[in-house]
This record gives structure tokens, sequence and C-alpha cells, in this order.
């Protein structure tokens, strides 16, 4: 069964067990995060009878929900194994979407968001480790880059196709959306179910530990990754940038930046499709960025861009910002798979990679989190455009530092998981002289 698995897909330089996991990855993401209630939930809730504190009430508790669950669900993923993780938020997803079709009021909402932060914590780690981990296994991980940025594209992809039907499905049926989005987690739970075993990557040695002080020893365990490789927390910090950046402006800011520049809310959604297309093109192709800087240059790079974006949107007419922001949309596209593959690239082959991707995830919440706040405070005082500015100064300062601490010496890149340089985008892996045990394998210059 082995030796039939590791053949190589003709053309494609796969096997038929990485071919399999990337399609079931694929589908799995597509569907898991397939929320059809999406555009109308606020409605959806007025209707219901909820007051406008009530929602975002609702909301707050989601966010703060997300963060304190992250750690937890890493932990166990790395503790029953990333695809029996994927299985449970599968389930948990699938019962969430179904909790406002039950109850249409303030507590069934609440224990949707609830779910919905548990079972997408559950899977923000695990599915990209298992990914990782599934084609290192076999000796495809060089395919990992345009595999994860494929799936987020297929996913945004979907969203532009399904969503502008909510509208008339609810005129059939109200409680569509939920439903539809009940039986897409369900379709995600059977491609999980799919999903073939990974050898000493699906918990077996670490389930059989046991016991509440395994979980303290994998958490001790991600700490200390952290704090002894300076690699690591950079790479995770220069993250920050992109994640903020991305969540803010086409979150929070997004109709604010159109109705600032006249641009009236019945084009808000085209001008969000068009946005979103921008960014499934570009996740599905980071290699277009070519071999000419490495991957945490072409990061550095590209949150300049966003930054940049970002403050020209104070000089432009309308058509010039809803160019910008397709611009932004795109190197938002581009970065997130790079910056994916820096971070699993920079973790140790035997940390626990599910935790210390929810520990990124954490960091990169949090800071939103203060970021939203600031950015509240400015919109409050009329100050949309200081906001922008401000933005991109802070983010052109964080990056300065840390090219500083790359170019110093003070921070040298490392090794990835395997001691091979992670590749950068369109490439592959490097040669034998990238091999573990290599000397210069060991430190490399900084950048």
């Amino acid at each position: 069964m082995r030796a039939r698995s590791s053949r190589r897909a003709a053309g494609t330089g796969l096997t038929v067990t990485a071919r399999r996991i990337i399609r079931l990855n694929y589908g799995f993401q597509l569907l898991f995060n397939l929320l059809w209630w999406m555009p109308v939930f606020y409605a959806y809730q007025k209707a219901a009878g909820l007051s406008d504190g009530q929602i975002f009430g609702i909301q707050s508790i989601y966010y703060v929900a997300f963060c304190l669950f992250e750690i937890p669900t890493g932990l166990i993923a790395d503790r029953i194994g990333t695809r029996n993780c994927l299985l449970a938020g599968a389930v948990v997803m699938t019962a969430a979407n179904l909790a406002p079709v039950v109850s249409a009021s303030y507590t069934g909402f609440l224990v949707h968001f609830l779910a919905i932060a548990a079972g997408r914590s559950l899977t923000s780690g695990a599915a990209s480790a298992y990914l990782y981990d599934g084609l290192r296994a076999e000796k495809c991980d060089e395919h990992y880059l345009r595999a994860e940025g494929t799936a987020r594209a297929l996913g945004l992809v979907a969203k532009v196709v399904c969503w502008p039907l909510v509208g008339p499905l609810m005129a059939v049926a109200h409680p569509t959306p939920y439903v539809l989005s009940a039986a897409s987690a369900a379709g995600s739970l059977a491609c999980a179910i799919a999903l073939p075993r990974l050898a000493g990557a699906d918990g077996g040695t670490r389930r059989r530990e046991g016991g509440g002080s395994a979980f303290l020893r994998d958490a001790g365990a991600a700490l200390r990754c952290v704090a002894s490789s300076r690699w690591l927390a950079l790479v995770m910090v220069q993250g920050v940038a992109i994640f903020t950046l991305s969540r803010i402006c086409q979150v929070n800011l997004f109709q604010p930046i159109l109705l600032d520049h006249g641009i009236a809310e019945a084009s808000h959604g085209s001008v969000m499709a068009a946005m979103t297309v921008a960014e499934a093109v570009a996740s599905a192709r980071p290699q277009w960025l070519g071999r000419r800087l490495p991957p945490v240059a072409w990061v550095s790079v590209l949150s300049l861009a966003l930054a940049g974006s970002l403050a020209a949107m104070t000089c432009g007419g309308p058509w010039a910002v809803v160019a910008l922001l397709c611009l932004f949309a795109a190197a938002t596209g581009f970065a997130y798979p790079i910056q994916r593959k820096l971070v699993n690239d920079a973790v140790p082959t035997h940390a626990p990679r599910a935790t210390l991707l929810s520990v990124e995830s954490i960091v990169d919440r949090a800071v939103c989190a203060l970021a939203a706040i600031a950015a509240g405070a400015y919109l409050a005082a009329g100050r949309l455009d200081a906001l922008l500015w401000h933005s991109a100064l802070a983010t052109a300062v964080l990056l300065g530092v840390f090219q500083l601490l790359l170019r110093s010496g003070v921070v040298k890149r490392e090794s990835a998981g395997q001691g091979a340089r992670p590749a950068g985008p369109g490439e592959t892996p490097a040669g034998a002289a990238d091999r573990p045990g290599t000397a210069g394998n060991r430190a490399r210059k900084p950048l």
C-alpha cells in the first residue's frame, strides 16, 4: 500500500497521497469557511429583535473567546493529532450554524458565535499544520506554498459566487443562510474524514502520554521554542503588520473609506467582489513574485505595499480609491501564503506546530483588537485620513526595525523545520548543500 501511495502523478511531481491531501484540503478549507450568513447576519439579527448593543456585544465576546480558545485548541491539536482536530472543528462548526435555526434569540446567537469561535480555533493552526506535515511526509513540501495559496483563493472565489445568492434564497426560506452554512460545514467534515492518517503526525505518541501535565508540557515547549528562537519570534512579529492592516482595512475601514470618497452603499458589494477576486488570484499564484527576493523580504515589501496603498487613499478620487483597494487586496493575497510558509519553516521539526501557529494567531488578533479600538477613536474624531497615514507610518517603522535587526546580525535566519532553507515564491527546495547537517545551514547571513 505504501509503495502504491508513493508513486508520482505524471507531470505534477506529487505522490498519489500528496495529491489526495491537497485536494481534500481544498475541499475542507472551502466548505468550512463558506459562511453563507456573513453578508446578512446583522440584518438577520435585527429582524430577530436584537438591538445594536446586543449585536456588537456578541461580536466583542466572539473576538475575546477566539483568543481564549486558541491556545487550548492548539494544544489539543498537538495532543490528539491535527486530522482529529479538523474532525472536531467541523462537527462544532456544523452544530454552531444550526444554533440560530433552533433559537433565533440573543441566547441562540451568542451560543452560535461562541461555537463558531471554538470551531475556527480548532482548525486555525491544525489545518495548516496537517497540510505542511502531510506534504513533508510525502517529500512534496515544495508544493506547500502553492497548495496553501490555492486553498485560500478557492475559498474566496466561492464566496464571490455564493454570497449574491443569499438574498433570493432568504426570500424563499428565511433560515436558508444558516442551513446552507451548516450543510457546508458538514461537507468539510466529510473531507476531514477522507483525509489520510499521517504516521507520527496524528498524535499517536503524544496521545499515549496523556494527562493534564502533557498539555502543560506542550504549552511550555511552545513558549520555550518562541523564546529560544529569535528568528521564529521575529517572523511572527513581521506577520502582525499583514494581518492587522488587512483586517482593519477590509473589515473595519472598508465602508468608512468608501463613504468618505462619496461611493454610495449600493456599490459597496461590487467593490468588495472586485477586491475578493484580486485577493483570490494573488493567493493562488504567489509564485508570480519570482525569485529575486527571499520570502522574508517579499513579506516586508508586500507589507509596505499595503501601507502605501492606505496612505495613497487619502489623496485619490473614488476610482483611484477602488483601484487602491484592489491593489491592497492583491498584496494581501500574495503575502498570506508566503508568511504562513515562513512561520511553518521556522518551526523546529519536533516542536508542537499547531500550538505555535495558535500562538501566532493570538498575537495577530490581540494587536488587531488594539488597532480596532484606536480606529474607532480616530473615526469618532473624524480623522480618517490621519488614521490611514499613521497606520502606514507605524508599519514602515515596524518593518524598518525588523530589517535593522536582520542586517545588524542580532537575529540571523535559522534553518527551516528539516534544515532546508525556506524556498522563495516559485522556488523548489534548495539542493544538497542545504540539507540537514551541513555547516552552512546552521546559521545564515542576515538578509
